[in-house]
């Protein structure tokens, strides 16, 4: 018996970083990229995967909640990121200098 709720400890603590890194993820990248992907906004996703991070903290893995949480990672993972990862850019928020127009960084004519 001890075996089998070390393993679910082991498989809860999995989950948690599964979607916490979810949730990093989905904070690092663009706005825009979720709208050029044509996947819903990065609001809702950040929603989505952080109630799904709190849940997974909350409840025992064996509950409900947890495996719609799991859905819901793997839902963004598999699918969302994949498509925004697939942007030029990566769908990362980078810092530009201020010499950069809209077709890349301006060398001056050379």
């Amino acid at each position: 018996m001890q075996g089998f709720v070390g393993f679910m400890w082991l498989l809860s603590m999995a989950l948690i970083l599964f979607s916490g890194f979810a949730l990093i993820d989905a904070a690092i990248r663009r706005e825009d990229a979720y709208r050029a992907a044509d996947k819903q906004s990065k609001a809702f996703w950040l929603i989505i995967l952080g109630l799904a991070f709190v849940v997974n903290l909350i409840f025992n893995i064996l509950s409900f909640l947890p495996i719609i949480g799991l859905i819901a990672t793997i839902v963004y993972m598999v699918d969302v990121r994949p498509a925004i990862k697939g942007l030029p850019g990566g769908g990362r928020s980078r810092r530009g200098s201020s010499s950069d127009g809209p077709y890349g960084p301006y060398n001056g004519g050379r």
